[in-house]
């Protein structure tokens, strides 16, 4: 099983986890709560525990911080739905992982008895592909949106559209929260340092 919740991006000065938003958070919540090593200038990651983290909560979260967020609902360290918003209130949403997608999002029929047998018929692979070229067609307004929202956290790096539009189109090998972090890279923002090992 790997892991499923919410990744939580935004700057702060301070730990992430002291957002009033966060407040109302028990002690054990708390406790679940995973922080990824920052990335400099403040750029910090919470790995909520399933529902942990309320979509609706983000708005707060950008507010708070006075720049862009997002967050990204992962499905079984397999799927991500990534969710993004500035200040100014724009917001973009982008799949990580397409063929995953298409099949969770693929339309069944009305008359549907039985799902399991479903998964294994030529409609199923069909509505899959329709769902699949659907979401692909997508893809360039994703990456603008992605894109634009980053540009309002002030990088000294440029993102490029077509290199995201890659990015939001390939397969990943390993946990899609890695995924994530090459998503951010790609966006611009400074690569997290990983903390010196003890001698």
């Amino acid at each position: 099983m790997g892991f499923s919740g919410h990744l939580v991006f935004a700057r702060s000065g301070r730990p992430l986890l002291e957002a009033p938003l966060f407040a109302g958070l028990d002690e054990e919540a708390r406790a679940g709560v995973a922080t990824w090593e920052a990335r400099p200038g403040g750029w910090q990651t919470l790995q909520f525990a399933y529902e942990t983290w309320d979509d609706a909560d983000l708005p707060a979260l950008v507010e708070w911080s006075g720049g862009p967020a997002c967050a990204a609902h992962v499905s079984d360290s397999d799927l991500a739905l990534v969710t993004g918003l500035d200040a100014a209130g724009r917001r973009w949403q982008a799949w990580l992982d397409l063929d995953l997608a298409a099949r969770l999002l693929a339309e069944e029929p009305e008359d549907l008895e039985d799902q399991l047998l479903w998964l294994e018929t030529p409609d199923f692979h069909d509505a899959v592909g329709r769902k699949r070229a659907e979401l692909d067609a997508e893809i360039p307004a994703d990456a603008q949106g992605a894109v634009a929202w980053a540009s309002t956290a002030g990088l000294s790096v440029t993102p490029q559209p077509g290199r995201i539009e890659e990015l939001l189109r390939s397969s990943h090998d390993g946990p899609v929260e890695d995924f994530f972090s090459t998503l951010l890279d790609g966006l611009g923002f400074p690569r997290a340092t990983p903390l010196p090992t003890a001698p």
